[in-house]
């Protein structure tokens, strides 16, 4: 049987593809759970710097399986779910840039949105398509949309279900690029790259993790955290390596990321 998720590790850049291309890369349980798995090896290997994620053929991810949702229906659905939320991958403490290579409808468009960067081809059809399939906003979409776009234009989307390409999608503020099919992956992975090549892994970790929590804290308790961890930063060999780099001319040799539960400072 075909791997569900591929993956490849270029120079600190890991790159995931979905691959049920026959299915326009459908969301299964077990597909989500290879994924997952997959994030969380990402996190614990000090090699991967940057992680990227694609789809094979002409999707990126068309939402829910309709076989598990016709099961689902009729009270035959026996896969046990992960308990791992839709959300785990803001828990990742590595920069995740999504690649949005064709569909991205329901399921498929909260885990493009779950990511931390966007990037999309222009042609891809992108849809909330949950209200036109008896659903609601699922899996927190309810959540986000209305901050990364405003509340109008999430009403809009989520109310109408209504397809709309990568460039609008850029235009929306759901993604931070749009381009060519054919030059998507290289831009995405060459963004990552240069994270891998010239940022500090345990920087973005902590500014990934600032960005995805503040949502929630108000003004005077995010700029608090940001003074406890700005001094810890002090201490840490980026910081002086950083410094160095930049005086010096060259690119610079961060430490990597250990695993969460080896992480020292």
């Amino acid at each position: 049987m075909a791997e569900l998720v591929l993956s490849s590790l270029d120079r600190g850049v890991l790159t995931l593809t979905f691959n049920r291309p026959e299915r326009l890369n459908a969301w299964t349980d077990a597909m989500g759970r290879r994924y997952f798995d997959l994030l969380a090896e990402a996190e614990r290997d000090p090699e991967v710097r940057a992680v990227v994620v694609t789809g094979a053929g002409k999707g990126f991810c068309s939402g829910a399986d309709f076989e598990a949702l016709t099961a689902i229906q009729a009270g035959t659905y026996a896969e046990p779910p992960d308990p791992r939320p839709a959300t785990f991958p803001t828990t990742i403490g590595k920069p995740i840039i999504a690649a949005v290579n064709g569909a991205c409808a329901g399921l498929g468009m909260v885990h493009a949105l779950v990511c931390d960067l966007v990037f999309t081809s222009e042609e891809a059809k992108w849809t909330t398509a949950f209200a036109r399939r008896g659903l609601i906003a699922e899996y927190g979409l309810s959540w986000i949309l209305p901050r990364v776009m405003g509340q109008q234009k999430a009403m809009d989307l989520l109310l109408s279900g209504r397809t709309f390409t990568g460039g609008e999608a850029v235009a929306l503020s759901l993604a931070n690029r749009a381009l060519p099919p054919g030059e998507l992956l290289e831009a995405a992975q060459a963004y990552a790259g240069d994270l891998a090549r010239h940022s500090s892994p345990t920087s973005m970790s902590v500014i990934k993790r600032q960005i995805w929590s503040d949502w929630t804290t108000s003004l005077e308790e995010s700029a608090k955290a940001a003074t406890q961890e700005m001094l810890a930063s002090f201490e840490r060999p980026d910081f002086a390596e950083g410094v160095a780099s930049f005086l010096e001319r060259r690119d610079p040799d961060f430490p990597p990321l250990y695993a969460p539960e080896d992480r020292r400072g």
